[in-house]
């Protein structure tokens, strides 16, 4: 791997073949399934989960993959942080340090809450999600989950769709990077009012004619937490319903947590076609970041 960085902050500083490396590690791990990694490589390391935001499949799957390596983890979340008391997030990193942890896996609503930490500290430390800017890796698992799916080792000539509520989407900011580094051609689809201002990829609002080119569609969450509107005709117009996926060939992806029955019909996110690949998405998230934490820190 060409790809030396101290820390894990972005899609921007990895190359094509540093990707594709990463999820050749990834897929590795997930072969091995559930068994720990026999030269547990983080033995006797402490990986910190400083999770400011809500999560389940990122914390978790952090949590899961450290000690599959061999480590062990905390848990520091928001409310039962310093952070309550003002403290901050610098601080917090930086006593964590000091602790003797190994490295930081950050959950935060500042955008730039992880690059700062890394500039003030010399641990790795590693973005898990940062305001509505970036989510690296997410986006390195659900491109793995890809490749896995066309059974190839980059994305040329496959057309993405990412649907939803993209203004508020970390996701698929990282998403649009980790893609088109791959090959892929990327669509952003939904209502022109959750569409970027400043697109950096072809944009629609006709969900329908955009599902009739492409081989895979990524739904994402409508994030009504971030005040995020959508109007009673969103599931018709852009949710994906029982009778859209009854005429698609491609792969159906989301992120979660699935707003069931908005952004995706119950049946689509729950049925066993090889399809759907949420719940891949899932089994290749903690493969994916045990690549990342071993490649960093082990």
């Amino acid at each position: 791997m060409v790809w030396t960085g101290q820390h894990f902050l972005g899609l921007e500083d990895l190359s094509k073949e540093d990707i594709q490396s990463l999820i050749r590690r990834a897929s590795h791990f997930l072969e091995a399934g559930n068994r720990c990694e026999p030269n547990a490589p983080l033995t006797g390391k402490i990986i910190a989960n400083l999770f400011m935001e809500n999560s389940t499949r990122t914390r978790c799957s952090f949590t899961i993959a450290t000690k599959r390596l061999g480590g062990d983890c905390i848990d520091l979340l928001g409310g039962t942080s310093s952070a309550s008391k003002g403290e901050t997030l610098v601080d917090t990193a930086m006593n964590l340090e000091a602790m003797g942890v190994a490295g930081i896996a950050i959950r935060c609503s500042e955008e730039c809450g992880p690059s700062d930490i890394a500039s003030n500290v010399g641990i790795p430390v590693i973005n898990a999600g940062s305001g509505t800017a970036s989510h690296p890796t997410q986006a390195l698992l659900d491109a793995g989950t890809l490749l896995h799916h066309f059974g190839c080792n980059d994305l040329s000539g496959q057309h993405i769709a990412i649907v939803g509520d993209i203004t508020h989407s970390r996701v698929a900011r990282s998403n649009v990077i980790g893609l088109t580094k791959l090959g892929a051609k990327v669509t952003l689809v939904g209502p022109q009012e959750l569409l970027p201002t400043d697109p950096v990829c072809e944009t629609s609002t006709d969900f329908d004619a955009v599902l009739q080119e492409v081989s895979a569609c990524m739904m994402l969450r409508v994030q009504f937490e971030r005040d995020a509107y959508v109007g009673e005709d969103y599931r018709d117009k852009f949710g994906f319903t029982e009778e859209r996926f009854a005429n698609f060939t491609g792969a159906v992806l989301h992120p979660g947590p699935i707003n069931r029955g908005l952004e995706i019909d119950d049946c689509v996110a729950s049925c066993n076609s090889p399809q759907n690949k949420i719940l891949s998405q899932v089994s290749f998230g903690v493969a994916t970041r045990m690549a990342i934490l071993e490649h960093l820190i082990g």
